[in-house]
């Protein structure tokens, strides 16, 4: 089966650019983790709202919070295709960096997946 690339974009053919599984999984998962609820139409549960933690005054409830929302919205998302092992958020300022440790359901391999955001987008 075909996997799109995230985000979307054209190769040098000019067709839709494709990735592997593994990388389609880890965009998969940026997409849960960046995406606010509500801003899906068609999905208005979908994401977890990370982008609003950013702002948020930070300290220790703050990224046990976001921590909890991640895992559950993973969970929730992408249960069928990853086991969330843990989570762990790191939020500096107006940057959060979020690290995944998964194990891919199919291959049952694990997976670290890091990403970080800085508000001010």
């Amino acid at each position: 089966m075909t996997k799109f690339d995230y985000p979307l974009y054209f190769d040098g053919r000019g067709r839709t650019a494709q990735t592997s599984d593994e990388d389609h999984l880890r965009d998969l998962i940026e997409q849960v983790l960046f995406t606010s609820p509500g801003e899906r139409v068609n999905r208005p549960t979908f994401g977890c709202g990370v982008l609003q933690m950013i702002f948020a005054p930070n300290s220790t409830e703050l990224a046990a919070t976001t921590q909890f929302l991640v895992q559950g919205a993973l969970q929730q998302w992408l249960g069928d295709l990853i086991e969330v092992q843990a989570v762990q958020v790191d939020a500096t300022d107006s940057t959060i960096k979020i690290t995944v440790q998964y194990l891919v359901r199919r291959t049952q391999r694990q997976q670290v997946a890091e990403f970080t955001q800085r508000g001010g987008l």
